[in-house]
């Protein structure tokens, strides 16, 4: 077991909200840190520990384990690490047990979060999970477990509140916050100069994810695909935002995979990359919303292992994986997933966009609906929401 570092437990001051929280992984440290800005408004002696990337840290969030413990995918992954990701979420519900915070906001995570949130309820610890799980996408039957697990969910997607109320889970639309940090227009000029990036280049953003597990069977297509790309067009140029603490694997890789490739890698900085680029070869998840909300087209590609492709394949519930896909019902940007992300395939796709403007202005006037749509004061609501949990 990974025992917490030593820190300051929560102040009891009437005045300051005492929260704790756990957010794994870049996404969730994203989301995270936009939450605890406006929790930071509302309560400027705002008092947050947990589990935290280095946004949230920023922000004055007291890290006891980094968000990178919770960087894992599938089944191999998570039998390697059982042991300690155990030991941590024991040791931290119980000392959330013993300082008994305010509430306690679990961002993503589900498979983490949930049954900790579970045990800080049954103990009267109030529950908030900030992000509906997929259920309308595939493992429906989690339903069940989010029910027992929150006090309420704040939802990111409009037709989520509905469907958890169904099923006796209240729960908050507040908008997706990222559609409210990402303008409607992106300044693409902006971006290529503060990358050193010409006006004039074609310029692919390369995101193969920022899991550990995601890199490893991602972005060996990924840069291949890159490869081929630079072979058929010279001129094309390439970034590759690197999330935090994984350049040491990324960087064999593009040596492997993309000697003497024009890759720029970058520490973090996936909004300049997406702002820059034509079009974006991106590992599903949340990156592929972001491409969405800089109105860029994009190539979706995702590889599990063997195993877990069969139990996602069983449980899958719609025809799309890609967020952009679901959110707008219909295969509007290619989808490769498994063996047919081929790094052949995905530079097909990939030129495929480059050489049809038409088609890249109609799916950027598509996006431009969706992020209407997805746009409100997503920190403001949540606080709000957060706010009724805490007195009720």
């Amino acid at each position: 077991m990974s025992p917490a570092p030593a820190s300051t437990q929560f102040p009891h001051d009437a005045e300051a909200l005492r929260l704790g929280m756990v957010a794994g992984e870049t996404s969730g440290d994203l989301l995270a840190s936009l939450l605890l800005q406006g929790l930071k408004a509302r309560w400027p002696a705002l008092a947050a520990g947990g589990i935290g990337g280095p946004r949230m840290v920023g922000l004055g969030f007291d890290a006891w384990w980094p968000a990178e413990k919770l960087s894992l995918f599938g089944y191999v992954d998570v039998l390697l690490n059982y042991r300690e990701l155990v030991g941590i979420r024991n040791a931290l519900g119980d000392r959330l047990i013993a300082e008994r915070p305010d509430v306690f906001v679990g961002v993503d995570a589900p498979d983490f979060n949930f049954g900790l949130e579970k045990r800080l309820r049954e103990a009267g610890i109030k529950t908030v999970h900030f992000v509906c799980p997929s259920i309308w996408a595939w493992r429906g039957e989690r339903v069940h477990t989010l029910a027992a697990s929150a006090d309420h969910v704040l939802c990111l997607f409009p037709f989520e509140p509905d469907l958890l109320r169904a099923h006796g889970i209240k729960a908050t639309y507040v908008g997706h916050p990222l559609a409210q940090v990402i303008p409607f227009e992106p300044d693409r000029a902006a971006a290529r100069a503060a990358l050193n990036l010409p006006e004039t280049a074609q310029v692919v953003a390369l995101l193969p994810g920022s899991r550990r597990s995601e890199i490893k069977l991602i972005a060996p297509r990924v840069l291949a695909a890159a490869a081929i790309l630079h072979r058929q067009r010279p001129g094309l140029r390439f970034v590759l935002p690197v999330a935090h603490g994984m350049r040491a694997l990324v960087e064999p890789l593009l040596l492997r995979h993309a000697p003497g490739v024009p890759v720029d890698l970058l520490d973090g900085r996936s909004h300049d990359a997406l702002a820059a680029c034509d079009v974006t070869l991106v590992a599903s998840g949340t990156a592929t919303l972001e491409a969405a909300l800089f109105k860029r087209p994009m190539v979706i590609t995702y590889v599990v292992g063997w195993f877990n492709a069969l139990r996602m394949k069983r449980l899958r519930l719609q025809p799309w994986v890609g967020l952009p896909n679901v959110l707008c019902r219909d295969f509007i940007v290619p989808e490769l997933l498994q063996e047919a992300a081929s790094p052949e395939a995905l530079a097909r796709a990939t030129i495929e966009w480059l050489d049809d403007p038409a088609r890249r202005e109609r799916v950027r006037v598509r996006f431009l609906e969706l992020h209407h749509l997805l746009r409100r004061d997503t920190v403001r609501e949540s606080a709000d929401a957060i706010a009724q949990v805490v007195k009720a």
